[in-house]
């Protein structure tokens, strides 16, 4: 009697699919939930599996990605995907603690250890109202060009090593003393090498 109940308890577990591993062909990111195409064992194919991923984080895996699927209620044609990899473009050799966030062209966020977080892409895309920068040592820009659309306003020393220009508008103005330790020219004349018409005729002499 025991030995035909345990046949039938075993019969039963073995049509109960366990959780499986398979390759991912396809992926449709159109809906409110991810759906999958898959390649499953013994020639099994996946149609339309639910990707179940965490709240607020959400990726489109390229073709060919592993997964891991659980069939709900043992039935295959209920499955649901509950992890994905690409071993072609995960990031390798992070040291414990570390988290990446990459894509298959190569872009990604890696926060390191020593609290770096490093970022690579080419362009770099930020949309908002306000964007606050708080960094109370210093801020450092290695670039050939820094371009505003608008106005830049400065609460402190400006330096410059590579010269001035300043086109269009209404000009420049100073509000306060300038100091100049070369000549300034106003209209074309020098500052320092310009002459005056003289009270009796002829010209002055150049500025002291």
């Amino acid at each position: 009697m025991i030995k035909e109940i345990d046949k039938r308890i075993a019969r039963a577990l073995n049509g109960v699919r366990a959780a499986f591993r398979g390759i991912g062909a396809r992926t449709n990111s159109a809906g409110p939930v991810q759906m999958i195409q898959a390649e499953a064992l013994a020639d099994e194919k996946l149609i339309d599996a639910e990707y179940m991923q965490h709240y607020g984080l959400t990726s489109h895996p390229p073709s060919g990605f592993m997964y891991v699927a659980v069939p709900v209620g043992g039935n295959t044609a209920h499955s649901m995907i509950i992890a994905t990899e690409h071993a072609s473009y995960r990031i390798k050799n992070l040291k414990p603690g570390e988290v990446a966030i990459y894509t298959d062209e190569g872009a990604h966020i890696i926060l390191k250890r020593g609290k770096l977080i490093e970022v690579v892409c080419d362009t770099y895309q930020v949309t908002c109202k306000n964007y606050t920068i708080n960094a109370s040592a210093k801020a450092v820009f290695t670039t050939p060009l820094l371009h505003t659309s608008e106005a830049m306003t400065a609460n402190a020393l400006i330096t410059g090593s590579g010269g001035l220009a300043i086109s269009g508008g209404n000009g420049a103005s100073v509000d306060g003393s300038m100091t100049v330790s070369g000549d300034v020219k106003a209209g074309g004349k020098s500052a320092i090498h310009h002459t005056h018409p003289g009270d009796s005729g002829g010209t002055t002499g150049q500025p002291n």
